[in-house]
């Protein structure tokens, strides 16, 4: 990659927000001062601590946020990514998922989407001043709102995929997961530049890989701050790039999303969850997309905020680290202006962290993949358990064997009464029971067959009385170290249903379920095709659903024209969705 290197000087010397041809005047309403792009020209460093033919090192004793702006500019501006095209279809496939659950949630008139998409509408702006448009809707406003309003979609279901923070070659098994929940950002970037589907689609793979490589080196969950974090800050460094924003611009923009925005797991403890839980990666990525406005228009936030010894990174982990949790050993005292981790980013060929991800075959949280996979496989195994069982009257027991941190995210207690859609997908109990009560009710068993979707977290199927009986029979235990060492390379979970006879059906230890990256016993195209399915049947008309999915994928074919039309869909709003 020396000819990367080469173009530094060349690019150091850029500023402002100037964009190639046919970009649009993005900041009208905001003009740049004169004096703010002289401020902000690029600093004189090197692009990157070390390069292959195919990755992007960032070295402790970097700027590690200068080098990702700069490999994000050599990946989407300087034609320098060369991803495969499974790499591709890949990505294109969480992006499908991911906006046919968010269509779906509108059309269901789910409440968090609902409101933001409003306040939204309140911040109208044209498409020649900057504006972009909402999901299914004719109405263009501020990219932040939109993206805020977007992104909630794409999440409230907590249906669109996962990634745990595992990458053994390297040792990097901090094990945050996250969503990709953050499409949005990059469709909004690529129509405010201009640029075609195949520029799209390489800004969702490039969000993705900063979002999932930060989740691989730096377990925010373990200092109970919420794993949106990742996402917003490489919402930033995306949107920055397709806009033009110089390096130190990004820095800025960085900087101040993490020393300004931290959202903390508050929005997922308690007995029974709210709207903040679904809409947390919208909420944290509309102040990232503002912060980038900010920095462009001449605001300076924190600098080099990986080594800010008083940043959430440096302040839990690394030298000098100030603070530790309960059971931590000693504390890194050690006198170093280094950051934490060191990050290796791909730019060429399959090794990108997309292809880790896992997908999620119906609406569940996804920790709970593991039992339902065991349970599907002893319903196969067992059709017995599903004859003249209706409503679960010969089943004792039900026992499910897990790790941390599912035992304690969907574990509790308390997720045995479920009073809100949100509570219910984040309930092991709730999950399995359902799983199963449609089992029984219908003699079928299998992932498509039995798939979760929206209407089975209605308020009338959060009461059904078959699904709170079979709960009471769930217990729940944690498999100690023997279960914890296997996470997050599996989702190591086992399940046993005793039947009022005595006889245990047991699934043995499951790893790797349909859905996973690693499983390789399952259709997975074939079963996601099904999901694809149901949620294109809720959110549009029979004719809708061909169109909307002609837009969707195929993202790489696309015109800069096409990716402007992307969301021109018309959704399909139902009245037979109560919500819980």
């Amino acid at each position: 990659m020396a000819s990367v290197a080469t173009e530094v000087a060349r690019r150091a010397t850029l500023a402002g927000i100037g964009l190639r041809s046919g970009s649009r005047n993005l900041f009208a309403p905001f003009a740049l001062a004169g004096s703010a792009a002289t401020r902000h020209a690029s600093p004189q460093t090197r692009l990157f601590s070390s390069t292959t033919d195919e990755h992007v090192v960032l070295k402790e004793n970097t700027n590690q946020v200068v080098g990702l702006a700069e490999y994000a500019r050599a990946f989407l501006q300087e034609g320098h990514a060369a991803p495969s095209d499974a790499v591709l279809k890949r990505t294109n496939l969480f992006f499908t998922d991911a906006l046919l659950c968010g269509t779906s949630a509108l059309a269901l008139r789910t409440n968090a989407p609902t409101v933001l998409r409003e306040e939204a509408k309140g911040y109208p702006l044209s498409a020649a001043q900057g504006g972009v448009p909402l999901l299914g809707d004719d109405a263009t406003a501020h990219p932040e709102k939109v993206i805020a309003a977007n992104c909630a979609s794409t999440r409230e279901w907590d249906s669109n995929g996962t990634n745990f923070g595992y990458n053994p070659k390297l040792g990097h098994t901090a094990g945050e997961f996250g969503h990709p929940d953050f499409f949005p950002v990059a469709v909004a970037s690529a129509q405010l530049a201009n640029k075609d589907g195949q520029y799209a689609l390489l800004s969702m793979l490039l969000l993705e890989e900063i979002r999932c490589r930060l989740g691989e080196v730096f377990s925010l969950k373990s200092y109970k701050i919420d794993h949106v974090v990742h996402g917003a800050i490489a919402s930033a460094i995306v949107y920055g790039t397709a806009l033009g924003a110089t390096v130190e611009q990004i820095e800025s923009a960085v900087g101040m999303t993490v020393a300004h925005y931290v959202p903390f797991r508050a929005i997922r403890a308690g007995k029974q969850l709210s709207d903040s839980k679904g809409s947390s990666s919208a909420i944290s990525t509309e102040a990232a997309i503002l912060s980038v406005r900010r920095a462009m228009n001449g605001f300076r936030g924190p600098k080099d905020i990986f080594r800010n010894p008083e940043a959430i990174f440096r302040l839990f982990e690394g030298p000098g680290q100030m603070l530790s949790t309960a059971g931590q050993q000693d504390l890194n005292l050690e006198d170093k202006d280094e950051a934490p981790f060191y990050l290796s980013l791909g730019m060429k060929g399959d090794d990108f962290a997309i292809m880790g991800e896992h997908f999620k075959l119906g609406l569940y949280e996804h920790q709970s993949a593991g039992a339902i996979q065991g349970l599907l496989n002893l319903l196969e195994q067992n059709p017995s358990l599903m004859q003249d069982n209706a409503e679960g009257q010969k089943i004792q027991d039900i026992a499910i064997t897990a790790y941390e941190p599912a035992f304690g995210i969907i574990g509790d207690p308390a997720k045995k009464n479920p009073t809100t859609r949100q509570s219910a997908d984040h309930s092991m109990a709730y999950i399995i029971s359902t799983l199963l009560r449609k089992a029984l009710q219908g003699g079928k068993s299998g992932w498509k067959e039995l798939m979760l979707s929206p209407y089975d977290y209605s308020e009338q199927a959060l009461y059904d009385p078959v699904t709170r009986s079979l709960m009471q029979k769930i217990n729940f235990v944690h498999g100690g170290q023997e279960y914890d060492e296997k996470y997050p390379d599996g989702i190591p979970t086992s399940i046993a249903v005793t039947t009022e006879d005595g006889a245990t059906n047991d699934s043995g230890l499951i790893m790797y379920p349909a859905g996973h990256a690693r499983n390789t016993t399952h259709d997975l195209e074939d079963i996601l095709d099904h999901k694809f399915d149901m949620l294109s049947s809720i959110a549009f008309s029979e004719d809708g659903k061909a169109d909307a999915l002609a837009r969707l994928t195929n993202l790489g074919d696309k015109s800069a024209q096409e990716v402007q039309d992307i969301f021109k869909f018309k959704i399909d709003y139902k009245d037979d969705f109560v919500d819980a």
